[in-house]
């Protein structure tokens, strides 16, 4: 409850208020007018039930560089893109660390933002949508931070920043033919671990660093299936192997380097191989052109999506937590969804 304490002396009168709670440190102000005093003392009252008040005031304490300092320190290490995110943070240091928490409004940081879409670069390029919803996605979990677990904020005011709108993602996978003209190259290559990680990649739809580093440990050649322990979101998954790229793994076994624990070891042998140049070359002998490793990843999935997978499945096999990545590949299986409405009418309404 609140007390009001009337002082008076050299003329002058003045209102001494303090608020105790039950549980909670006591909180006391002065003020020159008694109905100040008044609307001060409910309003903390209110702060303190709903457990605002504390916040607001650290809120008053800490800088957003402080805030991402300390993020920067106890939490950047644990996340793979550590390096990345640690630039995205800096920026925003640089823009407003200045500021205190309490004075960090939506219209601001939308301020920021813009002033970051169009802000030039080295490469005369502005940054992309997508870009600058990472540098806003990086910021929002500080504040998530700083409201869970520091207690320094009441709420994310990111939340009321719209993100702009990203271009749809590339869909690029190989033809019947490109397929065949580049496994043919591959094979072909003097690059011996350059066909089974291209089988692989195609066959499992795991990234290239998922591949590369991949570790004999996580190979199950009774099973069938490798399990991925370092992914893009930090989740292990489980791939099941196709027929050839088991029977490659195990050709592979028995040959395997005895200095070295990785699927494909490179030089030195503690260290993933590397296969840009062999991967360019197979790309020329085949005739393929506006391919990247990474659409080997993009052709897995469209072969599934064009094979009658599920949107649920495709996210499962390639480690998406949500459809939006995989909705890309929707056009892929509508003659899929076509055939399974045409199913359903044949049994209930006949032929």
């Amino acid at each position: 409850m609140a007390t009001i304490e009337k002082r008076s002396g050299r003329g002058e009168t003045a209102y001494r208020v303090k608020v105790r709670l039950k549980g909670h440190a006591p909180q006391s102000a002065t003020f020159t007018r008694k109905t100040d005093a008044d609307k001060w003392a409910a309003k903390i009252e209110t702060e303190i039930r709903e457990g605002r008040h504390f916040k607001t005031v650290a809120a008053r304490r800490h800088t957003l560089a402080e805030l991402i300092d300390r993020y920067i320190i106890g939490v950047l290490p644990s996340k793979k893109d550590a390096a990345q995110q640690a630039r995205q943070l800096n920026w925003w240091k640089a823009r407003l660390g200045h500021c205190l928490l309490s004075d960090l409004s939506a219209p601001l940081l939308a301020e920021q933002r813009d002033a970051l879409l169009c802000e030039p670069r080295r490469s005369d390029k502005p940054r992309s949508p997508a870009t600058v919803n990472r540098y806003l996605a990086a910021l929002s979990h500080v504040f998530t931070v700083a409201v869970q677990d520091y207690g320094w904020i009441d709420a994310n005011p990111l939340l009321k920043v719209s993100r702009g709108k990203e271009a749809t993602g590339r869909v690029r996978f190989l033809s019947d033919a490109e397929r065949n003209r580049l496994l043919t190259a591959c094979k072909a290559s003097s690059n011996a671990d350059l066909y089974p990680a291209v089988v692989l990649s195609l066959a499992t739809g795991a990234r290239r660093s998922e591949l590369l580093t991949l570790r004999w440990a996580q190979v199950d050649l009774i099973r069938g299936s490798v399990t991925l322990l370092e992914t893009k979101n930090g989740e292990r998954r489980a791939l099941p192997l196709g027929d050839l790229a088991r029977e490659l793994l195990k050709t592979r076994a028995k040959v395997r380097r005895i200095d070295s624990d990785l699927v494909f070891p490179g030089r030195p042998p503690t260290r993933p191989a590397q296969l840009r140049h062999a991967w360019q070359t197979a790309l020329q002998v085949a005739g393929i052109t506006d391919f990247h490793w990474h659409d080997l990843r993009h052709s897995a999935a469209s072969y599934l999506a064009m094979n009658g997978a599920s949107l649920q499945e495709i996210a499962a096999v390639l480690g998406h937590k949500t459809l939006a990545m995989v909705k890309r590949y929707t056009h892929l299986s509508e003659q899929h969804t076509a055939g399974v409405v045409n199913r359903m009418n044949r049994a209930i309404f006949g032929e």
